[in-house]
């Protein structure tokens, strides 16, 4: 028997990933929803990671049929019941209280693997031990580099299978709604500097009670630097300008962490070429969800370029305006091993927690078995280019 939770995103209530933003639009504070929604700027890179799978059409296969579908795949060894794994996505404990664990639990439920963000409130320790599935751990190296062995090491001794370093934020990017929303003032101390946007907290009361039962605002539980205890929300966008990563510092993250390393954040043949020479196992061609640097490329366009750089000698990953199972198709056409997924599920994880998570999985997955079966192909590892047509040249 369904609960509460479950049958608020059951269907038809909830047939496809934009029912689900719907609803956590409807159940957070516009801070919070725009944190989660919005993009740097203008926002242009954030609608063209959508918008440009539509510049490719299919091309099936017809009068096909096979004994089965096979939608598993393998990604760094570890094997998944479907090509997608949920992507870091930070504040998570403000969209639910649940946040990252509940989110973690719902993966290793749907046999697929989820990314820990460094920007997290709970414990590293009580997330990993929530799932079966793969599990990774993003890397910011906020609060100094003892800071980051740290945690480094916490995630070793809790059993992350790897360490995902994200190397596109420099400095956080202009994120014009949350300038707008107060977000700044949410996450600081002081009631007076809030004031302003207290009516708009008010009017969801469904979400204010989560939060306040939770105990308010979580610290940093996994940006512990020694002698101060876990970092305050409030202060990871001064600490980032002073954590820049370069291609040097994976030398000593690789000294530190034995597993498999992944670079986050790639969208050139170049770049990819220089993360191979630092001896990544795998690279996410990735914008930032377009939350960085505006009128950067969309990363399903950036996808060919950094798979022919790579050439085979690591596995590629790609996350970016994923928003259905055919677009997960499509990039896999494209190149890509996996996708990883962000928004798509923290939607769910919004609007019902890990019921919201588990069927924004659900969707997707049911909708790449549909596209398979409609393009007369058997196997997720069968996908190339000849499945796809351009309909828009570059």
């Amino acid at each position: 028997m369904m609960n509460r939770a479950a049958r608020e995103v059951a269907s038809p209530r909830v047939v496809n990933i934009a029912d689900l933003r719907g609803l956590a639009k409807r159940r957070l504070p516009r801070a919070v929803f725009d944190y989660l929604d919005g993009g740097a700027e203008d926002e242009l890179t954030l609608r063209e990671n959508c918008r440009v799978f539509c510049d490719f059409t299919f091309r099936p296969r017809q009068a096909v049929k096979f004994p089965e579908y096979n939608l598993r795949t393998t990604v760094l060894g570890r094997e998944i019941s479907f090509p997608a794994f949920l992507a870091p996505v930070g504040y998570s404990r403000l969209m639910h209280p649940g946040g990252e664990v509940v989110a973690a639990a719902a993966a290793g439920a749907a046999g697929t693997g989820y990314t820990l963000s460094t920007i997290s409130g709970h414990k590293l320790e009580n997330v990993r031990a929530a799932t079966k599935g793969p599990a990774w751990f993003q890397l910011y190296i906020v609060g100094g580099r003892a800071t980051a062995e740290a945690s480094i090491e916490r995630a070793r001794k809790a059993g992350f299978d790897a360490l995902v370093v994200t190397v596109d934020t420099p400095i956080a990017g202009m994120r014009e709604r949350d300038f707008r929303n107060g977000m700044k003032e949410m996450l600081g101390s002081s009631i007076l500097a809030k004031l302003p946007y207290l009516q708009d907290i008010l009017e969801h009361p469904g979400w204010l009670y989560s939060f306040l039962r939770d105990g308010g605002m979580p610290r940093l539980e996994n940006i512990v630097a020694p002698g101060t205890g876990a970092m305050q929300l409030v202060d990871v966008s001064a600490a980032l300008a002073n954590a820049v990563v370069s291609w040097d510092d994976l030398k000593w993250i690789r000294e530190v962490w034995k597993g498999p390393v992944i670079a986050k954040g790639v969208l050139i043949g170049d770049d990819a070429k220089r993360a191979l020479d630092e001896g990544v196992a795998a690279i996410v061609v990735s914008n930032h969800g377009g939350r960085q640097l505006d009128c950067a490329s969309a990363s399903l366009r950036a996808l060919p370029e950094v798979v022919a750089a790579v050439n085979g000698r690591c596995e590629i990953l790609m996350d970016g305006g994923v928003r259905r199972g055919s677009d997960i198709v499509k990039a896999l056409c494209l190149g890509a091993r996996a996708v990883l997924i962000g928004r798509a599920y923290a939607y769910g994880l919004a609007a019902a927690g890990q019921s919201g998570v588990a069927r924004a999985i659900e969707i997707l997955k049911a909708d790449v078995d549909r596209t398979l079966r409609l393009l007369g192909c058997a196997s997720v590892a069968e996908l190339d280019e000849t499945y796809l047509s351009r309909t828009r040249m570059d």
